[in-house]
C-alpha cells in the first residue's frame, strides 16, 4: 500500500516537522502485519512529498491460524492485502503518524494547527460501488476528488476495469484532520476490518471523528461500515453523535459562547486553538492537568482521549456549564478509565483555592478576557502565585485581527461578555511581566492563519516554571 502527502507550503519542509520525520531519512517501523517505511521523493522549499510504504505479508497473518474459511485453501495466500488501502493502513497511521494524527508538534506548536494546501495520494482503493461513493464520503468534507478507475489487468484490457480506484484529494486545512478523514473512511471504503471489531472500536470512531462527523450527511453509511455492520454498535455511535449534534446546535446549552463561534467559525478557529493547546500541554513527566473555566467541556474530551493524562480536573464558575460539561462527556458511555481520571468542580480563578494546586499542567482557554481589568491582580496571584502549575497555556482573542471579521462592526469585541481584547504588544507586556514576578519563563505563538500586519487572530502565552 502507497499513500502519500505533499503540500507546497512554504517552506514544504514544514511537514517534517508535523509527521516527526527527517526528510533526509529512509524510516521503517515494525508493525503486527507486516513493515512500513517512510520516505521522501521530494523535499524542497516549494514542495514536498512524504511517502508512507506500507508492506503488508499476507502469509505471516494466517500462519497458525484458522485455514478452513470460505474461499479456498489459497484465498489466504493469494489475495490483493498488500496492495489495496484498507484497515491495515489505518493501524499504519495511528502507529507511525500517531502525533500528527493527534494534532501535536512539540517543536512547532503552531503548525499543528494551520490549515495547509495538502495532496494527498492513495494509489489503489477499493469502491465496488464505483467513484460515487468515494465523492459521498469525501466531497462533503471539502475535498477535490480525482478517481481513476484501475483496469484489471493492463495487459489485457479486454478484461475490462476493476472495482480499484487511484485516489486523489486535495484541500487546504491541518493535517490532523485529513489523517482523520483517511483514518475512519478508508476502512469504510473497503467495507472491512482484518480485526475483530468490539465496542471499543465506537471510541475510536467518534474519537477520529470528532469535529466532522456529526455533520456528515453520510454518518449512518459511515458508522455501518466502520463497524463492520454490527447493528447494535452503529446505533450507540449513532446516538452519541446525535447527542453531540444537539449539544452544539442548542442555543439554550451554550448562550455565551454562540456569537463568538459565528464570528470565528469561517476559520474554524475553535478547533485549531484546541489543538494548539493539547499540543502546547503535551510533555515528559506531565500527567495531571487543569482545564481552567472549562465551560462546556470540549477541551475536557480531548483531554480524557489522551491516556497520557492520569488526573484531569475542570474547573468553572459556572454551575449550569458544569451540568451542560458532564452531559456532553456522556461519562456512563465512556471507557471506566474516563469518570476515574476526572473531576469537575465549580469554583473561581480569582481567589486561592487548594483543590488546583500540585498540577502539572493548566489550560486557560479564552477565558481572562471575561474577566474584569480590576480582578486581573487576583487572578494573577491565584493561577501563578498559589497554584503554581508546572506549565501553564493561556489564549486569548488578538483585538487587531477584528477588522477582518466581515460580521463583526468597528470598535466591537467578539463577544459580548469580553470585558476587554488585547493587542499582541499588550498581551505580550502583560504576560512578560506576570512571568517575572512569579518565576516563570513565557513564549508566544499566533493561532489560526496569520496576517502580516495584523497577526494571527488568537494568540497564546506558553508559561514555563522556573526550577
Amino acid at each position: 500500500m502507497l499513500l502519500t502527502i505533499s503540500t507546497t507550503h512554504t517552506p514544504a519542509t514544514d511537514l517534517g516537522y508535523l509527521v516527526h520525520k527527517h526528510p533526509d531519512r529512509v524510516q521503517s517501523f515494525d508493525l503486527p502485519f507486516g513493515q512500513a517505511h517512510v520516505v521522501w521523493p521530494e523535499a524542497g522549499p516549494e514542495r514536498a512529498t512524504m511517502a508512507l510504504l506500507l508492506d503488508v505479508d499476507p502469509v505471516a497473518l494466517v500462519r497458525g491460524t484458522d485455514r478452513s474459511q470460505e474461499g479456498g485453501p489459497l484465498d489466504q495466500y493469494v489475495n490483493d492485502r498488500p496492495y489495496v488501502a484498507s484497515s491495515f493502513l489505518s493501524v499504519a497511521l495511528s502507529r507511525v503518524l500517531g502525533s500528527a494524527l493527534n494534532g501535536t508538534c512539540a517543536q512547532r506548536a503552531e503548525l499543528a494547527c494551520q490549515p495547509l494546501p495538502l495532496e494527498i495520494g492513495v494509489e489503489v482503493v477499493p469502491a465496488r460501488d464505483g467513484a460515487g461513493l468515494i465523492e459521498r464520503l469525501f466531497g462533503p468534507l471539502g475535498y477535490q476528488i480525482e478517481a481513476e478507475r484501475l483496469p484489471r489487468d493492463e495487459q489485457n484490457p479486454a478484461w475490462g476495469l476493476s472495482a480499484l480506484f487511484r485516489l486523489r484529494l486535495r484541500h487546504t486545512l491541518p493535517l490532523s484532520e485529513a489523517l482523520r478523514h483517511l483514518y475512519v473512511l478508508l476502512p469504510v471504503l473497503d467495507g472491512g476490518k482484518h480485526y475483530w471489531v468490539a465496542s471499543d472500536e465506537i471510541e475510536k470512531l467518534l474519537t477520529k471523528g470528532q469535529g466532522w462527523l456529526a455533520g456528515h450527511p453520510e454518518q449512518r453509511l459511515i458508522s455501518f461500515r466502520y463497524l463492520r455492520k454490527q447493528r447494535s454498535l452503529a446505533e450507540e455511535a449513532l446516538a452519541r453523535l446525535s447527542d453531540e449534534r444537539e449539544l452544539g446546535d442548542t442555543e439554550e446549552d451554550a448562550p455565551s459562547s454562540a456569537f463568538e463561534e459565528v464570528i470565528e467559525h469561517p476559520l474554524s478557529l475553535d478547533q485549531q486553538r484546541r489543538q494548539a493547546v493539547l499540543a502546547a500541554l503535551a510533555g515528559d513527566g506531565r500527567a495531571s492537568v487543569l482545564d481552567l473555566g472549562c465551560g462546556e467541556g470540549k477541551l475536557l474530551v480531548a483531554l480524557l482521549e489522551d491516556r497520557r493524562w492520569e488526573r484531569v480536573l475542570g474547573v468553572d464558575v459556572s454551575l449550569r456549564a458544569l451540568e451542560i460539561a458532564e452531559r456532553r462527556l456522556h461519562l456512563d458511555r465512556r471507557p471506566l478509565h474516563w469518570g476515574r481520571r476526572l473531576t469537575l468542580m465549580q469554583g473561581s480563578l480569582t481567589y486561592r483555592d487548594a483543590r488546583i494546586e500540585g498540577f502539572d499542567a493548566a489550560a486557560v482557554v479564552e477565558v481572562v478576557e471575561h474577566l474584569d481589568p480590576q480582578r486581573l491582580a487576583a487572578f494573577e496571584r491565584a493561577l501563578f502565585g498559589c497554584a503554581r502549575p508546572a506549565r501553564v497555556v493561556l489564549t486569548t482573542p488578538n483585538r487587531e485581527y477584528n477588522a477582518l471579521f466581515t460580521g463583526l462592526p468597528p470598535g466591537h469585541l467578539r463577544h459580548p461578555d469580553h470585558r476587554f481584547e488585547w493587542t499582541r504588544a499588550e498581551f505580550e507586556t502583560w504576560a512578560s511581566r506576570v512571568a517575572e514576578e512569579h518565576c516563570y519563563s513565557v513564549v508566544f505563538s499566533g493561532i489560526g492563519t496569520s496576517h502580516p500586519d495584523l497577526g494571527a487572530p488568537s494568540q497564546m502565552g506558553v508559561f514555563d516554571r522556573c526550577a
